[in-house]
């Protein structure tokens, strides 16, 4: 979808009627209601100010400004009295993490007759849940689900559940559990008696925090026209957010192999894959595992191009008898 870095939706709210490639159903494909998101939450009222087009906007080199602009977002559209991250993590784009959501939605209608199955029955597991815990308040908030955050990082992991504590509502439908072993994706965090409809996840991007920082730089570059740009991180993040080692390609990789072992336990895996190259290579190892049925939801964001690939070991007969069994 975006790479982990400089996750913009847009950087200038230029006059359009609408986002280009945001899904139908995301709520974000407007410009930014400033005053309805100021009158939710005022703090962000300071940041914003009139860009080149003459639109209202804020600054995303900012991020204090976006951090406000998450805030308001949330309050706004997916009934969050409070949240917050802590210095350093991950803000991220709310319009790119919906528009996930709202295509994995659609995957999962496919099996239903074309509607996409709402209420706490449709459990979903997040890999990599992080400090914001942001896909579990967007598929709650918009279909109801249930939600499993994982993380391999312990602050993460706190700062996720005093967002769930902070919103009873939420508090009901999502838990989050912290990985112990850093090698495992599913091991350890998936118990005997559970399963799951669904599993996200949004890899870390880069296989170095020096190549992290090397691409945010040469962004930053184009965008703002400049050739003195200081390499930094704009919304942040740690090192399991933003980079591993091999990238996301064998992040990815070690996620397939490693799912094979849940294939019953789980009706659809699905990951965020942003570099087109690293395809030839996860559909081959899918292929290896002898993945029943593998696809993949192409997603187009201004000029960014990303896609989900998506693989269950289900046969036809086994997921319809899912359906009837977890859904009905």
């Amino acid at each position: 979808m975006y790479t982990p870095l400089l996750r913009m939706d847009s950087l200038e709210n230029k006059k359009e009627p609408t986002k280009f490639g945001l899904h139908l159903r995301n709520k974000h494909r407007q410009s930014y209601d400033f005053e309805l998101l100021v009158k939710n939450h005022p703090p962000l009222k300071p940041f914003i100010s009139i860009n080149k087009y003459g639109n209202e906007s804020i600054s995303f080199f900012d991020n204090q400004a976006v951090l406000a602009l998450n805030k308001a977002l949330l309050i706004t559209y997916y009934g969050i009295k409070e949240w917050d991250i802590p210095k350093g993590y991950l803000c991220p784009p709310i319009p790119g993490r919906a528009d996930y959501i709202h295509q994995v939605a659609d995957l999962l209608a496919q099996s239903n007759n074309g509607k996409v199955p709402t209420g706490k029955n449709i459990h979903c597991l997040d890999i990599g849940v992080g400090a914001n815990c942001i896909y579990p308040i967007i598929g709650n908030s918009e279909y109801h689900w249930s939600f499993v955050g994982a993380d391999i990082n312990e602050t993460a992991i706190k700062n996720s559940n005093s967002i769930l504590k902070a919103n009873p509502n939420l508090n009901r439908f999502v838990s989050c559990r912290f990985q112990k072993d850093s090698s495992k994706i599913f091991a350890g965090i998936i118990e005997n008696q559970e399963y799951f409809d669904l599993t996200i996840c949004n890899p870390p991007f880069h296989a170095s925090e020096k190549e992290a920082l090397g691409g945010t730089t040469r962004k930053l570059r184009n965008l703002k026209g400049k050739q003195d740009v200081k390499p930094q991180l704009n919304f942040g993040g740690q090192a399991p957010e933003l980079w591993t080692d091999g990238g996301e390609r064998k992040f990815v990789i070690r996620m397939i192999k490693q799912s094979k072992a849940f294939k019953k336990k789980c009706f659809w895996f699905t990951t965020l894959v942003s570099k087109e190259a690293n395809l030839k290579a996860i559909y081959s190892v899918l292929k290896q595992v002898n993945a029943t049925d593998v696809t993949t939801i192409p997603m187009t964001h201004g000029n960014k191009k990303s896609r989900v690939v998506a693989w269950t070991f289900l046969t036809e007969s086994e997921r319809q008898n899912w359906v009837r069994k977890y859904w009905r």
